[in-house]
Formats: structure tokens, sequence, C-alpha cells
């Protein structure tokens, strides 16, 4: 009796029986507690205007919360980001960020601009609430809301 023949059959099912779990692994959906904080969360993108970009994904998100909230969490990451603002509440002006200051007036000025997904942002960061899976964009630019 010639066992070979039939351990390559058992082999080869084996593997096949072993890639399909795989793949089932692989577009099974997840759930777990990383797939629920996720939808908890809120994105931020610094674009400093010259090629550099920041990306901070899965900040977190309660109630409430608003852009300079987003700022600050993004502050206390392990590369995060410095930042500097005037006044409070409604009349907040955030004037530079990592350094990266505001230009002030003129065609020509760069000055930090935000928007929260693909919004141009109408009021002061520090009283714009953000939803869980929203993006908060800062722009150093010359262009208004553009």
């Amino acid at each position: 009796m010639n066992i070979a023949p039939r351990l390559r059959a058992l082999s080869r099912r084996f593997a096949l029986v072993w890639v399909g779990f795989v793949l089932l692994l692989a577009v099974a959906p997840v759930h777990d507690v990383h797939a629920q904080s996720a939808a908890q969360s809120v994105r931020l993108v610094v674009d400093y205007g010259d090629g550099v970009v920041k990306i901070f994904d899965r900040l977190p998100w309660s109630k409430g919360i608003t852009v300079l909230d987003v700022l600050n969490a993004a502050k206390a990451s392990a590369h995060g980001i410095t930042f500097s603002y005037t006044g409070l509440g409604p009349s907040a002006l955030l004037t530079d960020i990592d350094g990266l200051q505001n230009q002030g007036g003129g065609s020509s000025a760069k000055n930090w601009q935000y928007w929260v997904n693909t919004t141009y942002a109408q009021k002061s960061f520090a009283v714009f609430d953000v939803q869980a899976e929203d993006t908060v964009f800062w722009r150093f630019t010359t262009e208004h809301g553009g």
C-alpha cells in the first residue's frame, strides 16, 4: 500500500482549506473595539503650503468638541504640533502652527485658514463644533476660502 499519494492529496486539501480560511478572514467584517473607536474619531490635516503635510488620523472625538479641541489633541500626540492663538471663543484667531506665523493682510500674504470636510469655515475655530468622522483641514495659503 503506497501512502505517498494519499498524503499529497491530504496536503493539497489542507492547503486549500487554509487558503480559504485566510481569504475568509481578509474579507470578513471586523467587529471590535478598534472599529468602533475609529467611528468616534476625527482627522486633522495640516498643509504648510510648501509641500509638507501632517496628517493626524483617529484623534478622539466626543460630542461638543471644537476645532480648537482637535488641535489640542494633535498637540498632545507623539509627533504633534505646536500652535498659538489670540482671543477667546468667537473672537479667537489662530496665529501660527509649528512656528509658521500668519503674514497679515495683502494679496500675497499667507495666513492659516481652515475647512471642515470640504466647507470653508466662516467662524472661529474655538467655537466650530466638529462631528465624528469629520476632517479638519488647515492650510497656510493666500487664497481666501479657495
